[in-house]
């Protein structure tokens, strides 16, 4: 069974193809797809050079392939038409699953960060491709721990709870769901451990034994104060949106389908910061 991972190169992709190792797949039935090869040249994969705008080598690299782990682009407002291609490739190429990384309630939030996602679930429907569409929720990785220790958290995300859990734990999800036999037409609603942003504050506060405060600011002046660091305008607005959209719940996400999917409870937010700290 040939499995390819797209976005490969990323810091998902990555521990998707190891916990697909640790899982028992050969490393010669694994290709990994990306554009920065060398970051992953140790894992002993296949590895393919092909950009998400190139149909033509995103079909020879889906050809043969039983299953597709289609980690969303990186770049928002280019991922519709880099998902099409890839969509069409895997299509064409006659790919048996997609296991497709999109975002909580895609179909249901009226967050900006998920138009793409919607749109891309959509194409994936309409393809007749067989599907698993992984709804991954926030990183805690979103969440730089050093930053915080220098300056604090800022955002817009209240008292709303964020169900954020490791890369590492989505990364073992996905492994699952593209290894194990009947997730085809299944959603899964992926989500850590909840907590609020002050909350995460005093963890980081308790083990650092430095403080570290959460400032709640408006969705304009967090906007304001993201792109006075240095975070283009559109991006900026992305994420004051989806903090916007947090404080109403829409970041939180039960446990269950993670769990399920990782046979295991999810990393704990105490253990990840710890790790984050050593």
């Amino acid at each position: 069974m040939t499995i390819v991972v797209t976005g490969a190169t990323g810091h998902l992709g990555r521990l998707a193809i190891q916990s697909l190792l640790a899982k028992g797949v050969p490393a010669a039935d694994i290709v990994g797809l990306g554009r920065q090869l060398d970051k992953i040249a140790d894992l002993g994969v296949t590895t393919k050079h092909v950009d998400y705008e190139d149909v033509d080598a995103l079909t020879e690299a889906f050809t043969g392939a039983d299953k597709v782990l289609f980690i969303s682009g990186s770049e928002p407002g280019k991922r519709v038409p880099q998902h099409t291609n890839i969509i069409n490739a895997a299509k064409s190429a006659g790919v048996g699953l997609i296991a497709y990384t999109s975002i909580p309630r895609a179909d249901t939030t009226d967050m900006k960060l998920a138009e793409e996602h919607l749109v891309t679930e959509q194409l994936l429907a309409a393809s007749g491709v067989p599907h698993v569409l992984l709804r991954n929720g926030w990183y805690i990785e979103n969440y730089s721990i050093e930053q915080a220790l220098a300056h604090g958290l800022v955002g817009a995300a209240g008292d709303g709870q964020i169900s954020a859990a490791t890369r590492a734990d989505f990364a073992e999800a996905a492994a699952s769901a593209i290894v194990g036999e009947g997730h085809e037409g299944k959603v899964y609603e992926l989500g850590g451990e909840p907590f609020t942003l002050t909350e995460l504050a005093a963890e980081i506060s308790r083990q650092s034994g430095q403080t570290v405060t959460y400032t709640d600011l408006s969705p304009e002046k967090y906007v304001e104060v993201l792109v006075g660091v240095g975070v283009p305008q559109p991006f900026a607005e992305i994420l004051a949106d989806s903090d916007r959209a947090a404080a109403g719940g829409a970041l939180f996400v039960p446990r269950t389908d993670l769990e399920a999917l990782l046979g295991r409870p999810v990393t704990p937010l105490a253990t990840a910061i710890q790790t984050a700290l050593a």
